[in-house]
């Protein structure tokens, strides 16, 4: 194959050009038409025939025109994803999640921030609106239900980790209940059978249902839990201020499971400082598997991942069903996991 066919040039001594879908087409023997079929995964073609504009396009380099393909698509090939975490906790793994999926779909993302404001989020909407985005994803920093963004809007919205309240949206959550199952059941595996528990505050749903299950777990154990749930703050210094008074009340706790990873820090070191031995004395498990903390923690944390990439990935997975015509209304729940490492 001449450089003249592989590498396209509009006139004698000019530079090289890119290339059209008419070059493929040229090289691979086959129509415009054709070409533009077997490149967008339409047409009822040979597999044999969209093999060959495939290798035509890629000894060419082409690139498709994201106009064009727009054109012909009634689509812009982006969405918007707009946040209220603002420090990048929640958001960054659920964004990657979401990113991998809009990937495979050939999508690009716009990251919004609308620092809870709700007049900051309007504006990001209308923004989005405007750039003709082809779907939204509203990703929270906390379970609690919200209020849908809009009605009677233009694309699909789906809500990631802070649900629609609207039962009729599309809303991918954590498995708040069988995060603390699953710390609860690890506890009691391991010999312990005196299990408190520490959390955040009691205005967030999160705390009020994983201090449920886990008194519903240990039950199930044919266990109680000591004392009440210790509600505070999301906090390493209320970690160490809780088991401190834990520890006055109720000496004799030999298991902690922490509402959060932070929490559960504050706590380990609080526990050593006082001469306890982890996890020989006292066993504690956290939730969240932020890594930064929990491996910096002495000993490591064992704690729960709620498996925020995958949520953020079936996040945009559902979007693009939604935008392709599919949509699946409701609440779907992604499971977390142990990962046990040395507290």
């Amino acid at each position: 194959m001449s450089s003249e066919t592989s590498t396209p040039r509009s006139g004698p001594g000019a530079a090289p050009r890119r290339a059209g879908i008419a070059d493929v087409a040229a090289l691979a023997g086959v129509s415009v038409g054709t070409a533009s079929k077997a490149l967008n995964g339409r047409g009822n073609l040979r597999e044999e025939t969209r093999a060959r504009v495939r290798a035509a396009a890629e000894q060419l380099e082409f690139a498709p025109s994201t106009v064009a393909r727009s054109l012909l698509t009634g689509r812009t090939f982006t969405v918007g994803i707009i946040t209220t975490d603002s420090y990048g906790r929640f958001s960054i793994p659920i964004m990657r999640g979401a990113e991998d999926a809009l990937g495979l779909g050939e999508m690009l993302a716009f990251l919004c921030d609308s620092r809870e404001d709700p007049i900051r989020e309007q504006h990001h909407i209308r923004r989005l609106l405007e750039r003709r985005v082809d779907g939204i994803i509203v990703a929270g920093r906390r379970t609690d239900a919200r209020a849908p963004i809009g009605t009677n809007l233009p694309v699909p919205v789906v809500y990631a980790l802070a649900p629609s309240d609207d039962p009729d949206d599309i809303s991918v959550t954590s498995d708040e209940p069988g995060a603390a199952r699953l710390a609860i059941d690890h506890l009691v595996r391991t010999g312990r059978r005196r299990i408190a528990h520490i959390t955040g505050p009691h205005s967030h749903s999160s705390s009020r249902v994983r201090a449920a299950s886990a008194i519903e777990t240990l039950r199930g154990h044919g266990l109680e839990l000591v004392g009440d749930p210790w509600f505070g703050s999301w906090s390493e210094a209320w970690g160490r201020f809780a088991v401190g008074q834990l520890m006055r009340s109720d000496p004799d706790v030999d298991g902690i499971f922490c509402g959060a990873d932070v929490i559960a820090r504050g706590t380990t070191d609080a526990l050593r400082e006082s001469g306890v031995t982890l996890p020989t004395e006292v066993g504690v498990v956290g939730v969240d598997n932020w890594v930064i903390s929990a491996e910096a923690a002495r000993p490591p944390l064992t704690t729960v991942d709620l498996g925020l990439h995958e949520l953020g990935r079936r996040a945009g997975e559902l979007l693009i069903a939604a935008i392709d015509g599919s949509p699946a209304p409701g609440t779907h729940t992604v499971p977390g996991h142990l990962v046990v490492r040395e507290s």
